[in-house]
């Protein structure tokens, strides 16, 4: 279950900028999935959702947010 939420530490690692954006990016979206009704981790997001948003990896066809809970 570790797998599910990406932390900000690894979006920066990944991104290569600062700690400090990394926990930006995590803010902006999980501000995004608050507002589709979904719970969030502080300092961490749903690592699907990340890269969808920022590597566009969703697959046509496919509910993009099929492995979020509300």
């Amino acid at each position: 279950m570790n797998n599910l939420f990406i932390t900000a530490t690894e979006i920066a690692q990944y991104m290569g900028k600062s700690k400090a954006y990394g926990y930006k990016v995590v803010r902006i979206l999980n501000q995004e999935l608050t507002k589709k009704g979904y719970l969030v981790v502080e300092g961490q997001t749903n690592r699907q959702y990340f890269y969808d948003r920022y590597f566009g990896l969703a697959k046509e066809g496919v509910d993009k947010d099929a492995g979020l809970q509300r």
